[in-house]
């Protein structure tokens, strides 16, 4: 069997698998400050990508994942799976 290689480039981040629905798919999100300057203060939001999951990888709903930017391999899918951390 061949296995296929995706050529990272661009940003990585690391968040929590929220939702595992999907097969090859799963959606991180991740928590950020976000500055409002008309009063000058930060306000939480939140970042939610759907990430392909490479073969040989298995993740649940809770996994806290690290994952890179690739080419885009579907309509909503351009991030992918570099590793799992287990907590």
């Amino acid at each position: 069997m061949t296995e296929k290689h995706l050529a990272l480039r661009g940003r990585r981040f690391v968040g929590k698998v929220i939702r595992a629905a999907a097969q090859k798919t799963v959606v991180v999100e991740w928590p950020r400050l976000y500055y409002l300057p008309k009063y000058e203060r930060y306000e939480k939001r939140r970042t939610r990508v759907a990430v392909h999951v490479p073969d040989g990888v298995t993740v649940t709903v809770g996994d806290t994942v690290s994952i890179a930017e690739c080419r885009r391999i579907s309509k909503s899918k351009q991030f992918v799976i570099i590793e799992v951390k287990k907590e």
